[in-house]
């Protein structure tokens, strides 16, 4: 009976899979790739990157792809410096990230040089500081036991996978210094 179920449960998934490359390989029209498109954009903020993505999965390429993409930006579905504003403000917010985390975030996305240093305005230089002191400070207290140079090391380096500059850093610690 165990067999059986398991046999069942396996050609179920055969067909699920079947079904899920079929439409990966399925060419849409430009126009039912931008109706698409226009929901995946309102759903949240898109990088042209992103969008230029799914257009090659959709089976649009140069042409078509370009029409697409300018009646995204006509629509005001697609802006890229509203993708950059949004991406940075919220990683910073939400997941604490430095900003050269963010900038190589951003750089993944293929956006400009220019919505870069746009979307880097969005966090203020208090609230860059606080965010790094209080990171430092929550890592600090927890590697009570550890000798003091092996606290700051330790420290330091997570303050720098989280993408903050190591000047910044090392002058936290110095303020961590209690």
């Amino acid at each position: 009976m165990a067999k059986l179920q398991l046999l069942q449960y396996t050609a179920t998934a055969m067909n699920r899979w079947d079904e899920q490359s079929e439409k990966k390989s399925q060419k849409l029209t430009p126009q039912q790739a931008k109706s698409r498109l226009m929901k995946f954009c309102a759903y949240q903020e898109r990088s042209q990157h992103e969008v230029r993505q799914k257009l090659y999965d959709y089976g649009l390429f140069s042409g078509e792809l370009e029409e697409v993409i300018v009646e995204l930006i006509e629509g005001n579905f697609l802006n890229e410096e509203r993708f950059a504003r949004a991406y940075a403000g919220g990683k910073f917010r939400m997941k604490k990230w430095g900003r050269l985390k963010i900038k190589q975030g951003l750089q993944q996305h293929k956006v400009s040089t220019w919505c870069l240093n746009a979307a880097m305005e969005e966090i203020s230089e208090d609230a860059y500081l606080e965010a790094l002191e209080g990171i430092i400070k929550k890592k600090w207290e927890h590697l009570k036991g550890k000798k003091e140079f092996e606290r700051k090391q330790l420290c330091a380096r997570y303050a720098q996978s989280r993408g903050y500059e190591s000047d910044l850093i090392w002058e936290a610690l110095k303020k961590e210094e209690c």
